[in-house]
């Protein structure tokens, strides 16, 4: 079996979340969604476990943290093209998150963008030329 990732999230709603999350390219698989979580699938191997606050908290111990006012992750995820970094954050922005969360990063080989969800997990997506990149840390 492929190595895999699974991030949990905790949501206020559902329902807007997963929407949100389709807007920017997840899928959700039905087989593992219900009233109070949404699995949405970015890639064969990456997949966005929405929960509500109170599902979420059966995980952990731990108080669940307000994504807007702290950050306790950032996650990045690349796209294959430039204009993919683009559309993506556009994307987010169109479905009711905040496009560019912090300035955007532009080395030449290396482009990032950030954008929030609709709680406030925060996102970079990222697209690199490889050869660039190797050619620039020289």
């Amino acid at each position: 079996m492929e190595k895999m990732i699974f991030i949990n999230l905790p949501v206020r709603n559902i329902q807007a979340s997963t929407e949100f999350y389709q807007a920017i390219g997840c899928t959700k698989n039905d087989q593992y969604s219900d009233e109070r979580s949404s699995s949405m699938v970015w890639s064969e191997t990456i997949t966005f476990q929405l929960m509500t606050h109170d599902y979420f908290s059966t995980f952990t111990p731990k108080k669940v943290s307000d994504a807007r006012q702290s950050c306790g992750m950032l996650i990045a995820l690349n796209k294959p093209l430039r204009s993919d970094v683009d559309q993506m954050v556009e994307s987010a922005g169109k479905a009711g998150g905040k496009p560019d969360a912090r300035p955007v990063m532009d080395h030449g080989w290396m482009y990032n963008r950030t954008f929030e969800d609709l709680d406030g997990h925060m996102f970079e997506i990222i697209w690199m030329d490889a050869k660039a990149a190797e050619e620039a840390m020289k």
